[in-house]
C-alpha cells in the first residue's frame, strides 16, 4: 500500500456524536486539506427492501463490505472513489458522487473497523462511546428535527436494533486506539449538550502526545479542567483524560494553545471551528468537545508530516 493519505477512522452506533467530531475536524483544518466521508452509504438494499428481507443496516451482510475495503485502499493511495449514496430521508438511493483525497481523510460510519483489511488503512482509530440513554436523547433530537421521524418511530428503531449493536457495532471498541465518551455530570444527569464530561481513552497502539504541560495547566484549582490516570480499558493499559464540562472559555483557549504547541509549526488550525454542534436545530458550543477534536488533529497532523517526511 502507498500511503499518500492520512486516514483516521470514527466508530460508533447510530447518533453517537460521529459526523459532529468529523465536521468540526474539517472546519478547523479546513475544507480544502480534509475530505470526510460516511462509509453507511454502502449499504446494499434500500430501506424497503431491508424490510421485506429482515436485514439491518447494522448488519455486515446489509452492507457491501467488500466494496468498502476497496474503496479505503484507494482513498488511502491518494485515488479517487465513485461513492453510492444513501438518502436518509427517502431511504432509496441517489446517484454516486466523485471523491478524491485530499491530504487527510476522516471515513466515519457504523462499521469503518469491521475487517482488518478496513482497519490498516487508518493512522488513528476512534471509537464514540456515549451511555445508551444520553444517545438515545441525541438520536430522537437527530432524527425527528432532520429526517423527519416522529419520537415514536425513533423509539420503535432503537428497541429493534438493541440486539445488534453489541454483535457488530461494539466490538470495535477493543481494535480503537482512542474512545471518547461523552457523559453528563453527576449533579445534572439531564444534560445532553454542552456542559457533559469528556472521558478519552488514550491505548499505546499509537504515540500520543506528551501533555504534562497541559494537564499541569488545566489541574490547577479546586475543580481541575483536565485529569489525567493511568489504568486498564478491557485488560490493556490505558490512559484516561478526564475532561471537565465546566470547563470556561479562557481556560479552554489556553489548553488548546497548549496542545498546538505540540503539532508543527506551519500548522494552522481554526480554534473558533472547534466544538460546534447542533442540539435539534439549534447551534451550540462544547469546550469538552473542542479539546477532544483538537487531540484527534494533533494525531492527523503528526501522520501527515511523517508522510511528507518518507516523500521527501
Amino acid at each position: 500500500m502507498h500511503r499518500r493519505v492520512v486516514m483516521i477512522g470514527i466508530a460508533g452506533d447510530s447518533a453517537a456524536g460521529k459526523t459532529t467530531l468529523s465536521k468540526g475536524i474539517v472546519q478547523a483544518l479546513g475544507e480544502d486539506q480534509v475530505t470526510a466521508i460516511c462509509c453507511d452509504h454502502y449499504h446494499k438494499y434500500n430501506r424497503q427492501m431491508r424490510k421485506e428481507l429482515g436485514i439491518s443496516a447494522l448488519s455486515p451482510e446489509g452492507n457491501y463490505i467488500d466494496i468498502m475495503e476497496q474503496h479505503f485502499r484507494l482513498l488511502r493511495e491518494g485515488k479517487p472513489i465513485l461513492m453510492p449514496i444513501y438518502n436518509h430521508k427517502t431511504g432509496d438511493f441517489d446517484p454516486p458522487v466523485y471523491i478524491k483525497p485530499k491530504k487527510y481523510m476522516i471515513i466515519e460510519g457504523l462499521l469503518p473497523f469491521y475487517t482488518h483489511r478496513m482497519r490498516l488503512n487508518f493512522d488513528v482509530k476512534v471509537y464514540l462511546d456515549p451511555p445508551e440513554e444520553l444517545r438515545y436523547a441525541w438520536k430522537v433530537q437527530r432524527d425527528t428535527a432532520k429526517r423527519g421521524y416522529t419520537r415514536e418511530e425513533v423509539m420503535a428503531s432503537l428497541e429493534k436494533r438493541q440486539d445488534l449493536s453489541p454483535r457488530y457495532i461494539h466490538p470495535q471498541k477493543r481494535v480503537a486506539d482512542m474512545i471518547v465518551r461523552f457523559y453528563p455530570p453527576e449533579n445534572n444527569m439531564q444534560e445532553i449538550g454542552g456542559h457533559l464530561n469528556a472521558q478519552v481513552v488514550l491505548k499505546p497502539t499509537v504515540p500520543h502526545p506528551d501533555l504534562t504541560d497541559v494537564l499541569h495547566h488545566g489541574s490547577n484549582g479546586v475543580n481541575p479542567a483536565l485529569r489525567l490516570n493511568l489504568g486498564r480499558y478491557e485488560g490493556t493499559p490505558a490512559d484516561f483524560m478526564e475532561i471537565a464540562g465546566n470547563l470556561v472559555e479562557d481556560k479552554a483557549h489556553d489548553l488548546i494553545e497548549l496542545i498546538q504547541r505540540h503539532m508543527p509549526a506551519d500548522c494552522q488550525l481554526n480554534e473558533a471551528m472547534l466544538g460546534q454542534y447542533q442540539l435539534g436545530l439549534e447551534a451550540q458550543r462544547s469546550l469538552p468537545l473542542a479539546l477532544t477534536q483538537h487531540l484527534i488533529a494533533y494525531h492527523m497532523v503528526t501522520a501527515g508530516q511523517t508522510i511528507d517526511e518518507m516523500q521527501s
